[in-house]
């Protein structure tokens, strides 16, 4: 009872006129986002960033929220009609999406992908409601040693699930711990890495740092890139499924909706791992997996479904441990840290309209999303014919201005040109930002945390395996790190293997 009353009090949060607006806006924005190739929720989050100052915290992230959840359903647009994935997690779409457009059923890939992310989202909201208050509870008992171990584990699986180089990732990684080492120590109080820069013994500010990274650096990557052209286009069509399709995909948006959800909940899991591993699953289940790759719907409905879920469940560990599991997410962590909240156990107690209102805008948001997606796939088909050096000059002064806007500093406005800089050549050398930034975020917290753990322990470090849960923790930390190091070297010995016994095979014959 405690639950639906909690929840009540979160519609009440949701349905006051300014957070329904934002949730229009914040979906709206994300659906437009995802439409449009390279630009992305990471970079539109990071630009928006300055415009929460002037909002409450639950209306702020609410609108972060509808515009992260929303990416994907735009991302899905793109994909089915130019073959062209708005998103990473829509990669896995434009395999039969795109051969579905070419067949002159393009809508019914469409539809059935809104349909699916529709109750993908539904479910995982259920989850959330029924499992993150008695994480957050268990939560609670968390130390500095738990917190050290958890961020730990946290930034491994991000950099080892949610990226294509566990090795480049792990640079990218330190790199973030590093300049989150900038500053004032927190301990001593003396500067670290200033450099005799005034400005510096404050530290790095997040704004200017995510809007550098993933808006002018993501700007000036996608400039060189190339899109489809209105010539690539397909016929849209109608858009409803048909009862066949939805007997035909009832079951890949069932496995969707849970696997997305449990592999969102798990910290790195995110979109692009959950879509990917429903298009396998549901390949090997299928009566027809030749029909895979050549417009089978179930290769539409299953990763859409699936990638939705885990965007929405991917807020169960931010809200309630503290722990962002992506890129975006570490954005919209280093927003509620702007607005003076602290993600982790206590947000449902402390800030419990932040915590069920941003669950109960989910719905409405899945719902709002239901209803724009279908109607209006044709309105923002046509924005694919804005220019992307309009896109980028605008994006560009935007940035500029909402940089300097957030505490009237030209010395941010150098530091968002130089994160642009460096965030255009990460991507060019295969260094992803999203682990960077990550680690920025997570860095001060893991910092304190363990000096923390050095004064209660008085400098023994068997501190963080002797207590159970930093124990287990680490101890999982290490297998991840032992099966990237290992699982590699064994996957291309037993290559070898096979491929020696087949040239000795033909040569036998």
């Amino acid at each position: 009872m405690d639950i639906l009353a909690n929840l009540a009090d979160g519609f009440a949060v949701a349905f006051t006129p300014v957070n329904l607006l934002y949730v229009v806006v914040g979906v709206s924005v994300g659906m437009v986002i995802g439409v449009l190739p390279g630009l992305g929720p990471a970079a539109t989050i990071a630009l928006l960033l300055p415009i929460t100052f002037g909002l409450e915290s639950a209306t702020a992230i609410i609108m972060l929220a509808g515009i992260y959840y929303g990416a994907y359903y735009g991302g899905t647009i793109t994909s089915v009609l130019l073959r062209l994935p708005g998103e990473a997690a829509s990669v896995v779409t434009a395999i039969d999406g795109y051969q579905m457009a070419r067949q002159g059923r393009a809508g019914a890939a469409l539809g059935i992908s809104a349909i699916g992310s529709f109750i993908g989202g539904l479910v995982a909201v259920v989850g959330m409601v029924l499992i993150a208050p008695p994480l957050a509870d268990f939560a609670v008992g968390f130390g500095p040693p738990e917190y050290v171990a958890l961020a730990a584990v946290g930034l491994l699986l991000v950099t080892y699930l949610g990226t294509r180089s566990f090795s480049m990732s792990i640079v990218s990684a330190l790199l973030g711990l590093f300049l989150a080492l900038i500053g004032i120590d927190p301990i001593a109080g003396t500067p670290r890495f200033t450099f005799g820069i005034e400005e510096l013994r404050d530290g790095l500010n997040f704004v200017p740092v995510a809007m550098g990274l993933f808006g002018i650096g993501e700007i000036l990557f996608n400039l060189e890139g190339r899109y489809g052209s209105a010539d690539d286009r397909a016929k849209v069509g109608r858009i409803l499924p048909t009862r066949d399709d939805l007997r035909r995909s009832s079951g890949a948006i069932t496995r969707g909706s849970l696997m997305g959800f449990l592999i969102g909940v798990l910290p790195g899991g995110g979109g692009v791992v959950s879509s990917l591993t429903s298009y396998g699953i549901e390949k090997r289940v299928s009566k027809q997996p030749e029909r895979f790759g050549h417009g089978a719907i179930q290769g539409v409905a299953g990763p859409e479904t699936a990638n939705n879920a885990s965007s929405t469940s991917a807020f169960i560990p931010l809200l309630t441990l503290g722990l962002p599991s992506n890129g975006v997410l570490a954005l919209i962590f280093g927003a509620l840290l702007l607005q003076g909240v602290t993600p982790g156990p206590d947000l449902i107690t402390a800030h419990p309209d932040i915590f069920w209102g941003v669950i109960a805008s989910m719905v409405l948001g899945n719902v709002v999303l239901l209803v724009l997606n279908l109607p209006l796939v044709g309105v923002f088909v046509q924005l694919l014919k804005v220019p992307i050096e309009v896109l980028a000059a605008l994006t560009v002064l935007i940035t500029m201005v909402g940089v300097f806007s957030v505490r009237n500093n030209i010395f941010d406005m150098y530091v968002v040109l130089a994160f642009g800089a460096l965030g255009y050549l990460m991507r060019k050398i295969g260094l992803e930002p999203g682990p960077l930034v990550l680690a920025f975020v997570l860095g001060p917290i893991m910092e304190t945390s363990f000096r923390q753990s050095m004064l209660i322990s008085n400098g023994d470090p068997a501190v963080f395996v002797t207590r159970p849960v930093s124990g287990t923790l680490l101890g999982l930390a290490l297998l991840v790190l032992c099966w990237s190091v290992f699982g590699k070297a064994i996957g291309r010995r037993r290559k070898a293997t096979e491929e020696n016994g087949t040239l000795t095979k033909t040569e036998a014959e």
